[in-house]
């Protein structure tokens, strides 16, 4: 591990912030922006890493890609920050239509994400070192269409060599929660928070189609996991999705992938998102951590 990432670096330095650069890969659907964090070592991990917001918000200049990526350099991971094409803004109050929606929809998002991460995967091939060696990750809509790249990806193809989840949603529809996270969210701390309604509003307007809510490379929570990488799930303490992250954990357990499941005290959702907070720090230093030590070991 570097020095960096043992300290936990809050603030990145002057050199990580000058070694930023904007770049692109070529996609199905047009050029995919990416952004590079870092330069890449023989040794260091690299991480691919996917923002969230609902499939429908945000891009590379919000915290959780841009400070995300600066944070982990500063703490020796070289990120590859992807965006990829979102969906038509949706309503948490109104249902979407019937049918098949019109606009971008599933699988674009994904496509672009696989196509990013093959092209970062044969660049790595061809500077010497092993695509094998490459983490894909993303946090709440990301973590989503990082885990859904990497089961399609995991089919024949270079795939990632580890998962990072942070508070993700990787189901259709919101799995039960569990006793211990209903008590937690109880009085205040259940305000604004997502319900399994909100969720499958949200997945039906990526979806685009009710058949397409079925697809593992849509959703891939309860589908066969058994090729999948181990994996980093770090949900927040006070989150509804925790009950996606907590039921996605045991179903990669349950087909024998090594999985470290865990959230982080006094979080709620979207804690990447928060620049200078404690929980930001802490999860950026989890991360890094999880990386040096699963490169290590690789």
């Amino acid at each position: 591990m570097t020095p960096q990432a043992e300290s936990g670096a809050d603030a990145p330095t002057k050199q990580v912030r000058e070694n930023v650069k904007d770049t692109d890969f070529p996609g199905p659907n047009g050029p995919i922006p990416a952004r590079l964090y870092g330069a890449p070592t023989s040794t260091g991990p690299v991480l691919m890493w996917l923002h969230g917001g609902s499939f429908s918000h945000g891009d590379l200049d919000m915290p959780e890609a841009h400070d995300v990526g600066l944070g982990l350099a500063a703490r020796g991971v070289h990120v590859i920050s992807v965006d990829y094409r979102r969906v038509p803004p949706w309503s948490p109050f109104r249902k979407p239509r019937p049918g098949k929606l019109p606009g971008v929809r599933f699988p674009v998002p994904v496509d672009d994400v696989t196509a990013a991460f093959d092209a970062v995967a044969l660049s790595a091939s061809d500077s010497g070192r092993p695509g094998s060696r490459i983490a894909l990750g993303g946090a709440s809509a990301g973590a989503c269409l990082a885990a859904a790249a990497t089961w399609g990806l995991s089919k024949g193809r270079e795939r990632p060599s580890s998962l990072v989840l942070a508070y993700p949603t990787v189901h259709a529809q919101l799995p039960p929660m569990q006793p211990e996270l209903k008590k937690k969210l109880r009085g205040v701390r259940g305000l604004w928070q997502f319900t399994p309604a909100t969720v499958e509003r949200m997945n039906r307007n990526y979806a685009g189609s009710l058949g397409a809510m079925t697809d593992p490379r849509a959703f891939p929570g309860g589908a066969d996991l058994s090729t999948f990488p181990k994996a980093l799930i770090l949900n927040a303490e006070f989150d509804s999705l925790r009950a996606s992250g907590d039921a996605f954990a045991s179903e990669l357990a349950a087909h024998h992938v090594p999985v470290e499941n865990e959230y982080l005290p006094g979080t709620r959702h979207g804690f990447l998102n928060k620049p200078g907070t404690t929980g930001m720090n802490a999860g950026l230093d989890r991360i890094a951590s999880w990386l040096h030590a699963s490169t290590s070991a690789a």
